[in-house]
C-alpha cells in the first residue's frame, strides 16, 4: 500500500481533480498521506519586472485558496501545496521532498503535439523516482 501520494491538479478542472483525489484515497486507504499540489507557471524575469507590484503574490494566494476549497470538499485530510515554477520539474521536486511513493497525474486527450500524454504528464512519467499512475 502507498503511504504518501502526490496528486497534482490543474486549477479550473475541479471534476478531474476530485476524481484523482478520490482515486488516491481509495488506493492509499484512510492512513495514506495525500498531498494535493498545484503549480503556477513561472513568469520570465523580464516580464515579471513589468508586472504590477504584488501581482504574483496575489496569484499564488488565489491559487492556494482555490486548492484549499477543492480539498475541503474532496478530502479534508489532504495537505495542500502551491508553488511557482515549471510544472513537471516542480511536481517531481515536491514528490522528492515529501517522500511520495506514488504520483497520480492526469492526461488529456491526444493532440498533434503530444500524442499519448500531455507534455507535463509525460515528463513526470519519464523522470519520476517513484510510481506514477496516469488517470484519464
Amino acid at each position: 500500500m502507498y503511504k504518501t501520494i502526490l496528486v497534482p491538479v490543474h486549477l479550473g478542472d475541479d471534476e478531474h481533480a476530485k476524481a484523482k483525489i478520490a482515486m488516491a484515497r481509495k488506493i492509499g486507504g484512510k492512513k495514506a498521506r495525500l498531498i494535493v499540489a498545484s503549480v503556477i507557471e513561472e513568469v520570465p524575469g523580464f516580464i515579471a519586472t513589468s508586472l504590477p507590484a504584488g501581482i504574483l503574490d496575489k496569484t499564488r494566494a488565489t491559487a492556494l485558496a482555490e486548492v484549499k476549497a477543492l480539498v475541503t470538499v474532496a478530502d479534508p485530510q489532504a495537505e495542500v501545496e502551491v508553488r511557482m515554477g515549471h510544472a513537471a520539474i516542480t511536481i517531481l521536486a515536491i514528490a522528492e521532498e515529501k517522500g511520495a511513493d506514488l504520483i497520480i497525474v492526469g492526461a488529456h486527450r491526444p493532440g498533434l503535439r503530444d500524442y499519448l500524454l500531455g507534455s507535463t504528464a509525460a515528463r513526470v512519467v519519464r523522470h519520476s523516482n517513484c510510481s506514477v499512475l496516469v488517470a484519464r
